[in-house]
């Protein structure tokens, strides 16, 4: 595992970020919006938004005036790749299971 997806695996484990991350899957949005949606205050946001951003999760972009945040697409990409590793070894366990009660069974 690189350190890029541990990172992104630890930051996710805070609530508050995940709850971010999750308002984030909805489309670009200044860091007063998302403390609207979160518990926290807007100061706090902005520095889990850091978090976010250093773990490879999220960019930010200047429009006008606001700083938009969004999902990194290549961020989430290689966590998704890395978390695929394990279903894909999850599946093939339960393969594996499925085909040897089959055979004790005959």
């Amino acid at each position: 595992m690189s350190t890029y997806q541990r990172s992104a695996i630890q930051v996710l484990g805070d609530p508050t970020r995940l709850a971010i991350f999750e308002v984030l899957a909805n489309g670009p949005r200044p860091v007063g919006e998302i403390a609207g949606e979160v518990p926290v205050s807007r100061p706090a946001v902005s520095q889990h938004l850091k978090v976010l951003r250093d773990a490879g999760l999220v960019m930010d972009r200047q429009e006008g005036t606001r700083r938009l945040y969004q999902l990194n697409p290549e961020g989430v990409g290689a966590l998704r790749d890395y978390l695929d590793r394990f279903w894909d070894r999850a599946l093939a366990g339960f393969k594996q299971a499925v085909e040897q009660r089959t055979r004790e069974e005959q």
